[in-house]
């Protein structure tokens, strides 16, 4: 099933959510050794390159994911989530949607705006060519500051999100989690059922 249902999300949904999620802590992680740690300049830039082109990806796959979720219907919300839980899910999804899109264009603002004028790289495949945007240290600067609260802003929501995410499937135990995992949650939520009263069964 690719795409969503009433009650389930389809597997372009899945792997959208999945795929985007990886590239972002993979981003953030490699963001924090190449401005943190002392490197070598030449590893460094090399760095920095990858940087971009997983950025650009991201942005690509978050564009991609942004008019998917406008198209494709949503799922129902599961049962017994309240008015407000319904309300605050939705407003997460939207946001980490635009924080997907608006942290790599603040990346990219950063590299049309240096004064290096160091072309971006897409995988040593071709050269994305620079917003145009007028190039100077004031802009660099406040397009950094803005690329890193964006960054550190989604770092706290994923990490919101998935906390969120593990307490509806270990403590509510409902098809939060289970149905970002597969296209038919309500079935495998039956046949664990179904195997849990056996296992019962079988220990009486």
């Amino acid at each position: 099933m690719l795409q969503n249902s009433k009650s389930a999300f389809g597997w372009v949904t899945i792997i959208l959510h999945w795929l985007i999620a990886v590239l972002i802590l993979a981003l953030l992680a490699l963001g924090f050794v190449m401005r943190r740690l002392p490197l070598d300049p030449s590893l460094q830039f090399s760095l920095y390159q990858w940087h971009k082109s997983f950025g650009f990806t991201v942005l690509a796959l978050a564009a991609l994911r942004a008019a998917w979720h406008v198209l494709d219907r949503q799922p129902q919300a599961p049962a017994g989530l309240s008015a407000l839980e319904r309300r605050a899910a939705g407003t997460t999804h939207a946001i980490l949607i635009v924080l997907a899109l608006a942290v790599p264009v603040s990346g990219w603002a950063v590299a049309s705006t240096s004064t290096l004028n160091i072309p971006s790289f897409y995988f040593d495949w071709f050269v994305i060519p620079h917003l145009p945007m007028a190039k100077s240290e004031a802009a660099e600067s406040f397009w950094t500051s803005a690329h890193s609260i964006l960054a550190y802003a989604t770092l706290g929501l994923v990490a919101f999100h998935a906390m969120a995410a593990l307490y509806h499937h270990v403590v509510r135990r409902d098809d939060v989690l289970v149905r970002m995992l597969s296209t038919r949650p309500q079935r495998r939520r039956e046949l664990e059922k179904t195997k849990s009263s056996q296992v019962i069964a079988k220990r009486k």
